[in-house]
């Protein structure tokens, strides 16, 4: 089977240590790995407020990963985030090239960099 881009980003209940959140963190990566997904970049975001309250909480723990891998995996990664009840929401999607492009990019610092300041003409 060919091998697609995905993105996958989950919140974690805002009541975990960070021990068991990093416990949370490994055990999502370590199921990508056995399932010879290959992981381009993982981005733990922190705590963040959400948008509205989940389970009676109004912030939580965002993780994300990039990763290549064929399509049969995605069913399990979701079965598994389902399963595990620190997980309050997650979100799992294919990227198209223009989406690998976008990210390749960011992750470079392209539009980190500051611009010149454009100097002015004497009149």
């Amino acid at each position: 089977m060919e091998l697609r881009n995905y993105e996958t980003l989950f919140v974690l209940t805002p009541v975990l240590s960070e021990e068991q959140i990093q416990e949370a963190i490994d055990k999502f990566r370590s199921f990508l790995e056995k399932k010879n997904a290959e992981i381009i970049h993982e981005d733990k975001m922190g705590l963040k407020k959400l948008a509205y309250p989940i389970q009676r909480k109004a912030t939580g723990f965002y993780q994300l990963f990039q990763f290549k891998a064929t399509p049969d995996i995605i069913a399990a990664l979701e079965t598994e985030y389902r399963r595990d009840e620190r997980i309050i929401r997650f979100l799992t999607f294919a990227l198209d090239k223009h989406a690998v492009e976008y990210n390749e990019k960011k992750r470079s610092g392209v539009w980190d960099k500051k611009d010149e300041p454009k100097k002015e003409k004497a009149a």
